[in-house]
């Protein structure tokens, strides 16, 4: 901690335009911020939002559907041939009546129960006939439509719907962990591009000593005018490398703004801890904890499951099935609403169909075989899944182990980098080195700087990594599932 408090104190110090309004931004807000703001999360909620609707419809279609249909005012005045008795008559006719329909699917059998009302009233006339009616009638039916020897389509529809919705999530979710990788890197590429930028302010205010040092021994007549020359060179170089450092860092920034949904006129600097302390990774439990618990090896299942609902589908290509229809109902007829039934007549009505097909020239053992593939096709991917995911583990604990190695080596090369330079200073004072060779021994110590910082980066790159695959932080040991759900819980 003491040394982020140090490198964001000089940083301020150093480049006096961080004073103004700038906003401090931490790893952990940042990927927050991005969260919300990222395109990418934005697009992948909106198709979640889609998938969990579609089947909040479907579930509701599942409840009883109340239905009303109304006729206020139905009149007809026709001219017809009565061919029987071979005379024109006229008929007229005044109708008023509404059906309230209840229906309701039965998921268990994929069949419906249906309950129908109609209630009217009608005024009929005809020249053709002495008799009219003036008066009411209610006709009330309760009906049952089942399928037969097939699948059930009711459940199969609200299961498929049911995955879509469960892949979205892990969709939101990956894409979620995606902008969590893709931010850090940025917010780590801006923190090294920072001490890059600090780096070389320090070596040109050490140019600019130097300068001074040979300015004041050309006067003396000590040294030949062309080393002055040449540490002019060199401060001038170190400038302008002050520059572009200044310049990437600001692209870098208005990048990182756009992801995080930032103006690009607001001002951010980033505050990062990169103290290293060497993490013990058990590979075994990582690998275990992977598998168990990657979102892509429930996404590969989820493939595999909607590809034996496929093969079911096509297995109904060209398909004996049967449909059983029965309905019963009660009609009633009065001049009085009050004596509709008093003599009602029975409606019964029984049906049973089948679907007998015969010959159908291979189509469906052809598409059958197409979905025996898909599906083994999916399973196999699920395989590859877990594959890559045990193959990726592996290099990345390979990586983790290096990077300690390579900082170790870093961190040492920097010290030995720093005392030469310190050395070499003295005898430049001193008049036994030219400004030449001290520029070596500068350019040395900013690679070295820059190389450690690129070191101490890159291990925690890589523990994201590995948290990011198995879906567990080595570094504080607990499980980021709960983390990654909360991405799902969106409503």
């Amino acid at each position: 901690m003491k040394k982020i408090l140090f490198t964001l104190l000089m940083m301020l110090l150093m480049v006096p335009s961080l004073l103004e309004a700038q906003q401090l931004m931490t790893l952990s807000q940042s990927v927050e911020e991005a969260l919300k703001n990222s395109p990418q999360i934005v697009r992948s909620r909106l198709g979640l939002e889609r998938t969990r609707e579609l089947l909040n419809a479907q579930r509701a279609a599942l409840r009883s559907n109340f239905r009303l249909n109304l006729n206020p005012y139905v009149y007809s005045n026709n001219r017809q041939y009565d061919e029987f008795n071979q005379q024109w008559f006229t008929s007229e006719s005044t109708q008023s009546n509404g059906t309230l329909s209840i229906t309701q699917p039965v998921i268990w059998t994929d069949g419906t129960i249906s309950l129908d009302n109609t209630f009217g009233y009608r005024d009929n006339y005809s020249t053709s006939s002495a008799n009219s009616f003036e008066g009411f009638s209610n006709n009330l039916r309760l009906s049952i439509d089942q399928p037969l020897f097939t699948y059930n389509r009711t459940k199969m529809t609200l299961k498929e719907l049911e995955f879509d919705h469960e892949n979205a999530k892990l969709n939101y979710a990956l894409e979620a962990l995606n902008v969590e990788q893709q931010i850090t890197q940025y917010f780590y590429q801006i923190y090294q591009k920072q001490m890059e930028l600090i780096t070389s302010r320090e070596e040109w205010e050490n140019r600019k000593k130097s300068y001074d040092i040979i300015s004041n021994k050309v006067a003396a007549g000590l040294t030949a005018k062309e080393e002055q020359l040449q540490a002019e060179l060199d401060m001038m170089t170190s400038e302008s490398t002050v520059q572009n450092n200044e310049v990437e860092l600001e692209n870098i920034k208005d990048n990182f703004k756009q992801m995080l949904g930032l103006p690009l006129s607001e001002e951010i600097m980033v505050i990062a801890e990169v103290s290293v302390l060497p993490v013990d990774i058990d590979l075994s439990m990582a690998t275990n904890f992977a598998l168990a618990n990657r979102m892509e090896i429930r996404q590969r299942q989820i493939d595999i499951e909607t590809g034996k609902f496929e093969l079911i589908k096509t297995n109904a290509t060209n398909e004996f099935k049967g449909n059983f229809n029965v309905s019963v109902g009660l009609f009633g007829e009065s001049e009085e609403i009050g004596n509709i039934y008093q003599n009602p007549t029975d409606n019964e009505d029984l049906r049973f169909s089948l679907e007998v097909p015969l010959f159908d020239w291979g189509e469906k053992k052809a598409r059958m075989r197409a979905a025996e593939a898909s599906l083994k096709t999916s399973e196999y991917n699920l395989q590859d899944e877990q594959k890559n995911i045990r193959l990726n583990i592996r290099k990345i604990d390979r990586s983790i182990r290096n990077t300690l190695i390579q900082i170790d080596i870093a961190r040492k090369n920097e010290e030995n980098a720093q005392l030469t330079y310190e050395i070499n200073l003295e005898k430049y004072r001193n008049g036994d080195l030219t400004s030449m060779d001290l520029n070596l021994f500068q350019n040395q110590l900013t690679q070295k700087k820059n190389a450690l910082t690129t070191a101490l980066i890159n291990y925690k790159l890589e523990l994201l990594n590995m948290k990011l695959q198995t879906l567990y932080d080595f570094e504080f040991q607990r499980s980021i599932i709960d983390d990654v759900m909360k991405y799902e819980m969106i409503q």
